[in-house]
């Protein structure tokens, strides 16, 4: 964080990001500062990429690409239609539909 004055100045080719949960606080100093480096790629590593709730899941997806989860209500809302309210299994559906092309899972046993 001390350093992050020297990092802004730089164009990083990629951002990798290890226990990424750190960053699911998208109003945290790190969050702040990380999402402030500009970058061509970035990925994150994380064991737990959902732990409390489906807005800290957006805080990590939009760290990824903030142009396609701009901001929190329009992903909210996917998740909150009558379509799915009530239903678990739909939204789980939905949910693993929306990650597919954003998650490698491994699990020990692989």
């Amino acid at each position: 964080i001390k350093d992050k004055t020297y990092f802004n100045k730089i164009y990083f080719k990629y951002i990798v990001i290890d226990e990424a949960h750190r960053i699911k606080n998208e109003k945290s100093k790190l969050s702040e500062i990380v999402r402030g480096f500009k970058s061509s790629n970035r990925l994150l590593l994380t064991g737990t990429p959902l732990q409390n709730n489906l807005h800290e899941l957006w805080a990590l997806l939009n760290f990824l690409l903030p142009d396609v989860f701009k901001n929190s209500e329009d992903f909210d809302s996917w998740f909150s239609d009558e379509a799915v309210l009530g239903e678990e299994k739909k939204l789980i559906k939905r949910l693993h539909r929306i990650l597919q092309p954003f998650l490698l899972r491994r699990l020990k046993s692989d």
